[in-house]
Formats: C-alpha cells, structure tokens, sequence
C-alpha cells in the first residue's frame, strides 16, 4: 500500500477526483511502488474539456496570468529538494541530474511569465500601399483556444512546464496528459497552480491510457492546439488525424557530433562522455553518433572510453550516480538487443551492471545498424572514423531525424559550414548537442518536429494573429 501523501487525484475543473480506479508509480530502478494517481478515461476528458471551454469565457488579465506564473516559479524554488527527490523516484533519474531538471523548471515558469506581460501584436504600415492611405492597422495577439497537452516521461517536470506554462501565459487553459510511468511530478506542478491563484478550468491533468485520453483530444473540435513530445511514429499519426487542429510537435532525433581533427579532442571526449550518458541516455538530443576525423580518432577514443568506464553506475539516489536505468525492461530488452546486433566494435559496455545497461561505447557500426539509424534513446554511443569534414556532414545527416547537431573545431570557417549545412533545427560549436537552455528556440526539422519550444516560441505557436483596420478621418 501507498503511503496516502504518495496517493493524487486528477484534477479537473479545480476539483481533485478519484475515479476508483488507480495506476500504481514504480520506480524504474527498485520496481517499488513510489507513488499512484487516480487513472481517468474519456468520460473525465469530456469533463475537462468541458471546463477549459467555461474558464476561457472569463479571461485572465496578462498582469495576473503573470503572476501566477512567477508564484509558481517561487514555489518550485522554495520546493527544489522535494522536487527533484519525486523526478528520481518515479523517472529513475540520478538526483544530481533531477536537481538540475527542477531548477530549470523554475526558468521556464520564469520566462513564460515574461511573454505573458509582453504578449502584443505589432503596427501594419498601411500607407506602404495606395490601397492603404488613409487607414491604420495593427494586429492583436489572441489565443488560440483551449490546448491539449502530451508530455513524455523523460523530463516529468521541465517538458510539462514547457507546454503548461506557455499556454497560461497566452492565455490558454490546458488538458494535459502526462505520461503515465511519471504523473506524480505533473500533478504536484498542478497543486501549485492552484495553491499560487490559478482559477479552477485553466489547468486539468488526466492520467491514463493515451487511447482513450489522446482519442477525445484529437476529436473535440473545441481543442485547437495539440502539442505532443514523445515518438516520432507517434507524433506523425497524431497530426495525420488532427488535420484541423495546430499540432506542435517535439519529436526524437539519432543525435550526431563531429570532431574536427584540429578540435580540443580532451574538451569533445569530455563534453560527449557526459552528454551521452546522462539520465542514461534517455533524452531526445542525448549523444549518440559521433565521427570523428582519422587523424584525431585514436587520441579521441583513447580519451573517451577511461571517461565513460569512471562514470558511476546504480541507485539514482545516490548522489555520485551519473548513470541509473533506463525506464523499463521493454527499453532495456529492446537497447541490449540493438547492441547486440551492430556490426561494429563494443569498445566499452553492452552489458548489464545487475539490472542496469552499462554505458556502451560501439566503434565503427554499420550505416544500417539501429544504433547508426535509429534512436536509442538509451546509454549507447557509436564512434566513427571519417576522412573529411565533407564525410561527416554527410554522415550525420543521413538520418530521417532532424532537431540537434554538434561540432568540436578549433576553426571558425568549419565551425560557419557545419552551422550552414548540418540539417538540424540546431547546431552547437564546442559544445554538446545535448545542451539546451529554456529561453532559447527548442526544435526540428524532418521526422524530428515541426515546431520551436522555448516560452517566448511556444506563445506565438499558442496565439493567433488578429487584424484590426481604422478608416481615419480625413
């Protein structure tokens, strides 16, 4: 049995509801139960949609959505140990890196409450045209409407707060489903909601099968913004069956890094041994093909796997863990598989520390290995040797996936042509494509979205421009 503080209820409408009916939270590293939440269905989806639709008749004023905003910001600092503790426990995420996750949760709670008190259109110069003379125009920013939400289990907190946070600031009521292995992070960030003003209907939280959940999201017409992080198969055929609706996705990528021979090689194995392998690899730009030019390979591998072999595999609340499990045996079964099958060298790794993958370094492996081509989204790495800059480029954008690449170079020319002709929604120089900071515009392109998250982007995917034209007197 759940200890009843490890017990949550949906929220819907500003009431917390129980169903009677409970999906049980286990930790991905004990498979103890960590928590349970009220599971929901069509029937509270209508409910809560029922209730965006009455909360949106009586709109907030920015200066109070903004407020909110920074309360919760407030809250989520004055709260940060807990926080972070409920990430590792129900995401298995090392508490240093849930630490880290809670923190920038507050910057997004931040920054969103920014947009919101600057959330304005702009002036149309009308007189640039004959037809315009005499006129004045300028547009209004107003939301789109009511918001469905999709988050994944990767990052519990950060990725709902990117999608709630945004919305309020736009002025948008939310329903979200976040994803049912960590539901316990979102439906506290949702008693701090209420707790810092936020009137009942602007935000619900539905926990439960994304089958009936997603199915009433995607059909209610009065849902008109969907915005999903998760897979990209799934994502696609989310938008495929929405056609009227805005659907924003952030989907996954086959991270890719080259290394120049005249980079810092001890800077880039560096860089790529913490970046490949954090939160063991769970994350959408987490590194994981890099090409290396011949002349720096041997030097750079060399360096890296001693990097990788001292990272510290176990309990993720131990505060010396970097690497803890992955979130289930289905991904742990399906990654050690995908090892198992590449055609190239396993220099480090590619078996399990008990239950846990240790982190895996594979040399050379086909172009058509899953660990080339697919995303692993587990704590693999591959390195490859290439005779050109020309060669890697060309290398890291074969691939269907399209959000984040990296370059190491200690010249700005290769630094300027990877920028202009990696295939990536963004492209960092002497850092890890891993990096992202929450202001800053988050997405892809190809199979890995179609959209920029980031407070300041998200608002303007979750408003709509109004025009509005005044016949001056002459």
């Amino acid at each position: 049995m759940v200890a009843a503080a490890n017990e949550k209820r949906l929220l819907v409408g500003g009431e917390w509801i129980d169903t009677g009916d409970w999906l049980d939270v286990r930790s991905p590293y004990s498979g103890d139960i960590v928590g349970r939440a009220a599971k929901a269905g069509a029937d509270e989806t209508r409910r809560a949609i029922d209730a965006a639709e009455r909360a949106m008749q009586e709109p907030l004023p920015a200066h109070k959505r903004a407020e909110i905003l920074v309360r919760v910001a407030g809250a989520l600092g004055r709260r940060h140990e807990e926080v972070a503790r409920l990430i590792s426990d129900e995401a298995g995420k090392p508490l240093k890196a849930a630490r880290v996750e809670a923190a920038r949760a507050m910057s997004t709670y931040t920054f969103a409450a920014v947009e919101a008190r600057k959330l304005a259109g702009e002036m149309v110069p009308m007189d640039a045209a004959q037809a315009g003379e005499g006129k004045l125009a300028f547009t209004l920013r107003r939301p789109i409407g009511i918001v469905g939400a999709i988050s994944p289990f990767n990052f519990p907190l950060n990725l709902v707060a990117h999608k709630i946070a945004p919305a309020l600031a736009s002025g948008c009521a939310v329903v979200l489903k976040p994803a049912s292995q960590t539901p316990m992070s979102a439906l506290l960030l949702a008693e701090l909601e209420e707790e810092a003003g936020l009137p009942p209907g602007w935000l619900n939280v539905l926990v439960g099968p994304a089958s009936e959940i997603g199915d009433v999201l995607v059909e209610d017409d009065r849902v008109k913004l969907i915005t999903f992080t998760g897979s990209s198969g799934v994502g696609w055929k989310l938008k495929e069956r929405a056609p009227k609706k805005r659907v924003n996705l952030e989907l996954g990528n086959a991270t890719p890094v080259i290394v120049a021979a005249d980079a810092d090689v001890t800077v880039a194995a560096t860089k790529v041994a913490q970046n490949a392998f954090a939160f063991a690899g769970q994350s959408c730009i987490s590194v994981q093909r890099v090409y290396v030019e011949r002349d720096a390979y041997d030097t750079f591998v060399q360096t890296l796997v001693p990097l990788v072999n001292a990272l510290k595999v176990g309990d993720p609340a131990d505060e010396e863990t970097d690497v803890g499990p992955v979130i289930d045996e289905d991904a742990r079964e399906r990654i050690l598989e995908w090892i198992n099958a590449t055609s190239g060298e396993v220099l480090t790794g590619g078996d399990l520390d008990g239950d846990l993958i240790r982190p895996t370094v594979i040399a050379n492996p086909g172009r058509n290995d899953e660990v080339s081509c697919e995303e692993v989204f587990g704590p693999v790495c591959t390195v490859t040797a290439v005779d050109s800059i020309d060669e890697a480029i060309e290398l890291a954008n074969a691939t269907r996936y399209g959000l984040q690449a990296g370059i190491f170079t200690g010249n700005i020319d290769t630094a300027f042509r990877a920028a202009q002709e990696l295939d990536f929604g963004g492209v960092t120089v002497n850092e890890a494509p891993t990096f992202r900071s929450d202001q800053m515009p988050y997405g892809g392109v190809k199979d890995s979205g179609n959209t920029r998250e980031g407070p300041r982007y998200a608002v303007h995917e979750m408003t709509e421009d109004r025009l509005v034209v005044i016949d001056l007197p002459s």
